[in-house]
């Protein structure tokens, strides 16, 4: 199965994602100075260099600019494509998959201060599970659909309980891949630590006891 990467942003598109950088690093270095209570959204606006309206351009709160983008799958055609594929469904998982982890995890850095900030705060840490609970879900959705046409003849119920297992043993490898790729020293692409756990797991399960 192939994804066919999007193509590069154009220089106002750059000049947003520079903004919303910006924006982001502020409020996760005072947060790691302050504390979520001592930083206001003034203070935010004055280190990112914006007008305090121009932060509400981009975030609706300190919180949501703590938290970031919620991670989301890939674009419409990149899902139409796995859900057509007639793969091994976890190796189309993989390639879906790290699409997603290169679009949420392309600035290392910012990601890794924010996971350090983020468990410190409970009601932080309860919005980012909401959101990768939603993921879930919708990965939930789409492998439904592929396994309910690999195999036509199961009954609805089946495809469900199937499509849960299979999107949980996903996220597993997910999260596999993330652990790793947070501890390495040298700096990686989250998608090739990805598809490394993804193929992990494949091997696991195909390998025949002694």
């Amino acid at each position: 199965m192939t994804v066919t990467q999007p193509a590069e942003p154009g220089l106002r598109e750059r000049k947003r994602l520079a903004t919303r950088r910006a924006i982001q690093m502020a409020v996760i270095d005072l947060v790691a100075e302050r504390g979520l209570d001592g930083v206001t959204v003034d203070e935010i606006s004055r280190v990112a260099d914006v007008s305090p309206r121009t932060f509400f351009n981009y975030f609706a709160s300190k919180e949501e600019a703590m938290l970031g983008d919620a991670p989301d799958l890939p674009s419409p055609e990149a899902v139409a494509v796995f859900v057509a594929a007639r793969g091994n469904i976890l190796d189309d998982l993989a390639v879906l998959l790290d699409a997603v982890g290169d679009k949420s995890m392309a600035d290392a850095e910012m990601v890794r201060k924010r996971h350090l900030l983020v468990k410190q705060y409970p009601q932080l840490f309860a919005i980012r599970m909401a959101t990768m609970r939603a993921l879930e879900e919708s990965l939930g959705a789409i492998v439904a659909e592929r396994l309910a046409r690999d195999e036509p003849q199961l009954p609805a119920e089946a495809v469900a309980t199937r499509a849960t297992l299979v999107t949980l043993v996903a996220f597993a490898a997910m999260r596999h891949a993330w652990i790793h790729w947070a501890r390495a020293e040298a700096p990686t692409r989250l998608s090739e630590r990805v598809r490394e756990s993804f193929a992990e797991l494949t091997l696991l399960f195909a390998s025949e006891p002694a």
